[in-house]
C-alpha cells in the first residue's frame, strides 16, 4: 500500500478478475505515538503513507472505471482522529484529517456519477491490536485486564463500549446501499459520543 504503482495494479487486477471493482473501502492504517519535536521523519512518511496517500491512489485508479459504468461506492476508514485531535498522534492526526478532507473532495467531484463517498470514523474498536494494548497497560499498571479495558475506552468515549469491527462492517455494507444513495462526502463517527462532547 507504500508503493502508488503496485495500488494501481491492485486495482487493474480486481476489474480484470472480477469484471468490475464497484465498492472500494481504504481500511489501511498504521500507528506511531511521540511528541512533535521527537517524532521521527521517516515515521511521519510512512503513516502519511499509508494512512492518506494510498487511499488517495486507489480512488484516483478506481474511479475512471466506475465512472464507466455509472455506479461506485467508496469508504474510507478514518478515524475519530479525523475529526479531533490528540497529543502524540500528529502524524496520525494529519492523516486522518486528510482522509475526511480527500473523502469531501472526491464526493463534490463525482456527485452525479451515481457514485458516493464516505468517511467512517471510529473510536476505539475491539480488535486483536487494541486487546493487546489493553493487557500491556493491564500488566505496566499491576490491574486486572477488565478493569484496564474499562479504563483505556473511558479516557476518550462517554460511552463505555468498543466498537466491533462487525459494527464497522455494518455500516460499511448500509453506505454501500441504495438506502446509502444521498449519503456522500460525510465522515460519520461510530465512536461511542467520543466526538460530541
Amino acid at each position: 500500500m507504500s508503493k502508488p504503482k503496485e495500488i494501481a495494479g491492485l486495482i487493474d487486477t480486481a476489474e480484470h478478475e472480477f469484471g468490475s471493482l464497484d465498492i472500494l473501502v481504504n481500511n489501511a492504517g498504521i500507528q506511531h505515538v511521540a511528541p512533535v519535536e521527537e517524532f521521527p521523519d521517516e515515521r511521519w512518511d510512512a503513516i502519511i503513507g499509508i494512512n492518506l496517500s494510498a487511499a488517495f491512489h486507489a480512488v484516483k485508479h478506481a474511479l475512471p472505471a466506475m465512472k464507466r459504468r455509472g455506479w461506485g461506492r467508496i469508504i474510507n476508514i478514518a478515524s475519530a482522529h479525523g475529526l479531533v485531535a490528540s497529543p502524540e498522534k500528529a502524524a496520525y492526526v494529519a492523516a486522518k484529517h486528510g482522509l475526511v478532507g480527500l473523502t469531501k473532495v472526491v464526493a463534490i467531484e463525482i456527485a452525479n456519477n451515481g457514485i458516493t463517498c464516505n468517511a467512517i470514523c471510529p473510536g476505539w474498536v475491539l480488535t486483536p491490536l487494541v486487546q493487546k494494548q489493553i493487557e500491556s497497560r493491564a500488566a505496566q499498571a499491576g490491574i486486572p485486564v477488565e478493569k484496564a479495558k474499562e479504563d483505556l475506552v473511558r479516557e476518550k468515549q462517554p460511552m463505555l463500549r468498543y466498537t466491533s469491527p462487525e459494527q464497522i462492517g455494518a455500516l460499511t455494507v448500509f453506505l454501500c446501499s441504495e438506502e446509502a444513495a444521498t449519503i456522500t462526502g460525510a465522515a460519520l463517527p461510530i465512536d461511542g459520543g467520543w466526538t460530541a462532547q
